[in-house]
This record gives structure tokens, C-alpha cells and sequence, in this order.
């Protein structure tokens, strides 16, 4: 059945931008899930609405709901010292400016806390200069050196948890606690100072606290092999020739077996309907099926903005003016897809979702190219999504 959303998705698949997509749009029971394409360019094998996809940043939330969960559980406290659980860490300085050598750094005006974590403002991340990110500057080159793949999401770190934590306290922090909003290195401690903290690997207490509550079967850091060979081929335009192309270092090799370090940042596969779980628990206040999950409180804490204007405008282009929650933006004035409040997060392989408590809405977009977070397609998806009520194909 035709919708002006679907319309705009295969008019996108049928100029080339994508080999295939899926979205699913829903208001309260009312699911529309719309399946276009096919799952690599050449290829025969059509999107479905249980397609797996890598969704990279769209982990940094489900963090977030596991971190809340352990802290109402008295696992963890949100304004603890991170070096309470991860000692490895007491001892980092701060740089006296971001490009300046390593060896030259100040004490830390305050510890780095558990929520800092959260919301990104622990003082180390991406490093932004103008619309570069991470320029060759000294403590970028340093964590590259080291094996920690803060930045590029493949190859992937070798090192395990506790030797990854090992070497980050190595390093120092790049601006002070609080200071900035600096994008990634947090979900990344976050999945250590979890694991330490529930004594057990992450994938643990993430199916535990997580994804078995809300019956979130497909979701996971690996597949078995013939499941992750369902993953759709990824693409992404090169820069340097503007042309689109295959990348190959993510392959269903990769997904097919444990990582040594699980990335709390950005290792995440699913599918449309274990995200849509999530989702929807959000957006009920913590519920999943008449069980309460998470309290609401917490729920209101992820999903409020908790950044200052300098804050958000240290944020640059990544944030683009939204504020940032727990794990998630919040965005904190009207723009051209709704008005303010709505949150969620996008996934650097090409996916997206949000949810709008004041519509009642939830969107997630799924794709495996990732010019779709800059080539106008998700901000065309999300502003329909608001106009796509009608039946697609897979509604229930």
C-alpha cells in the first residue's frame, strides 16, 4: 500500500542511494513497517522486517537503560567517582588544551563521575576543529597508537576490558569534568565500569537487565554465523571520489563471534522489532508488558536534556543543537521534523530512531549505507513519519 513515506524510500532505492530499507512507524499498537529493496546493490535478497543490522550508535542508549537498572538495583551510584569501580582511572590529568603535548596537563578540578559517563561530559572524546574531527593532534594520535578505536568503529580494538581500561588510564582527559560534551569515549568506559560492577561479562548484563525483559531475542555483540550472514552488505561514499561504495571490513565474519572488547559505544546488532521493544518501553514510562522495568524517574532522567547552551554548542555539528540525555539527544527547540523533545539517536552504518512523548510516536530507520545521516534522506524519513497513519506492508 502506497504512503508518502514509502513512496519517498523507494524513490530513493530506485535512484541508487540505498540497496534497501526498512522503517517501522508506530502509535500505540498501530505498527506500519514499510521493506524496500534488497540487502546489497546486485543483489536478490529482499529487506524483510527481521533483516539484522548493525546499529552502531543506537547502543549508546540501551547502555544508558542497563546503567539505570543497575543503579536502582544499588549496583552503581550515578554521582560515584568512575575510579571507585575503575581504578585504573584515578590518576588522569587534563591536558592544559586539547592539541597541547601529552606531558602537559593540570589536576582535575573534580572526579569524573558516573553520570559523566552518561552524558558525555567526563571531559575525553572526539575531538572537534571547525568541521574536522579528531585532527592530528598529540592525544589522538596517542589512543590511535594504543588499540583503543575511540574513533572508527572497524578494525575493532583487540584488547579486552580490563586491558583496554588499562591503557586509556594512561591517557590524560582533554578538557575538564563537566566542561565539555565530548562524543563516544563514555558508552565505551560505561560498558567496563557495567561489567565491573555486576561481576560478569557485558553481554551478560545487557541480555539480563535488558534485552531478555523486553524479549529482545536478535539483539546482541555477535549472531550465530548463518544468522549474521543475513547482515546487509555496508556502504558509504567515499570522500576523496565522491562515489558510493562497499565496505568490507565489517563482514559476517566479524559479527559471528564474540568481541574481545564488547563496545558499549557502538556494537549492537538487531532488528526492527527488538529496537521497537525498546522503544516503546521508553516511551511507556518504563513498562514493558504491564512489568515496570525501569521507574519512571530514571525514565525522565534519560530523556531530559542535560546539558547547558555552552555545552550544547561544544557539541558542534555532532549534536547540530540538540541537547543530550542519557546515552541520546533530546532535541530542545522546534526544527523542521517536530517540535522539541524528541529523542533518540542515529547509528553511523546508516540507521536511526526516535521517539515522540508528545506525539506518541516511534521511528526507526534502518539501513546499512551511512550517507543517510547526511544526504537529507533520514530528516526526509523522519518528518513523514508523522504523516505515514495508512497500513504498509508488515502492519499489524
Amino acid at each position: 500500500m502506497s504512503s508518502p513515506l514509502r513512496d519517498a524510500i523507494a524513490a530513493r532505492v530506485g535512484h541508487g542511494e540505498f540497496p534497501g530499507v526498512v522503517v517501522l512507524v508506530a502509535r500505540g499498537d498501530d505498527v506500519t513497517v514499510h521493506t524496500v529493496g534488497v540487502t546489497r546493490f546486485g543483489g536478490d535478497v529482499p529487506m524483510r522486517r527481521d533483516t539484522p543490522f548493525r546499529i552502531a550508535s543506537m547502543t549508546k542508549p540501551v547502555m544508558a537503560a542497563a546503567a539505570l537498572r543497575l543503579a536502582e538495583d544499588d549496583h552503581i551510584d550515578l554521582e560515584e567517582p568512575v575510579a571507585k569501580l575503575l581504578p585504573e582511572l584515578a590518576g588522569q590529568r587534563v591536558l592544559r588544551r586539547p592539541g597541547g603535548p601529552l606531558g602537559d596537563t593540570v589536576e582535575p578540578a573534580r572526579p569524573v563521575t558516573v553520570e559523566d559517563l552518561l552524558t558525555f561530559t567526563l571531559g575525553f572524546g572526539f575531538v572537534l576543529d571547525g568541521d574536522t574531527i579528531n585532527p592530528p593532534y598529540p592525544i589522538v594520535e596517542a589512543w590511535r597508537e594504543l588499540g583503543l578505536a575511540l574513533a572508527e568503529p572497524d578494525p575493532r580494538t583487540p584488547h579486552g576490558p580490563d586491558e583496554w581500561v588499562r591503557r586509556f588510564g594512561s591517557l590524560p582527559l582533554i578538557h575538564q569534568p563537566g566542561e565539555s560534551w565530548m562524543y563516544n569515549a563514555g558508552t565505551f568506559i560505561l560498558g567496563a565500569l557495567l561489567a565491573r560492577a555486576d561481576d560478569r561479562p557485558l553481554a551478560e548484563v545487557l541480555h539480563d537487565r535488558v534485552f531478555a525483559p523486553l524479549g529482545m531475542t536478535q539483539t546482541g555483540f555477535w549472531l550465530p554465523f548463518d544468522r549474521a550472514a543475513e547482515l546487509p552488505a555496508y556502504y558509504m561514499t567515499d570522500p576523496g571520489t565522491g562515489v558510493l561504495g562497499e565496505r568490507t571490513d565489517t563482514g559476517p565474519e566479524v559479527w559471528s563471534r564474540p568481541p574481545a572488547f564488547p563496545s558499549g559505544s557502538g556494537g549492537l546488532v538487531s532488528t526492527a522489532d527488538d529496537f521497537l521493544a525498546f522503544a516503546r518501553m521508553l516511551l511507556e514510562g518504563g513498562v514493558h508488558g504491564g512489568t515496570r522495568l525501569l521507574s519512571a524517574q530514571s525514565v525522565a532522567s534519560m530523556t531530559r536534556n542535560h546539558l547547558t547552551p555552552a555545552q550544547i554548542e561544544s557539541g558542534g555539528f555532532l549534536l547540530g543543537g540538540s541537547g543530550w540525555g542519557y546515552g541520546m539527544a533530546v532535541t530542545v527547540a522546534d526544527d523542521e521534523v517536530s517540535k522539541a523533545g524528541r529523542y533518540g539517536w542515529a547509528g553511523g552504518y546508516g540507521t536511526s530512531w526516535f521517539n515522540d512523548p508528545n506525539e506518541g510516536l516511534i521511528s526507526i530507520v534502518l539501513s546499512q549505507v551511512t550517507d543517510l545521516l547526511w544526504n537529507g534522506a533520514l530528516t526526509e524519513f523522519n518528518r513523514l513519519a508523522y504523516r505515514d497513519p495508512d497500513p504498509g506492508e508488515g502492519a499489524r
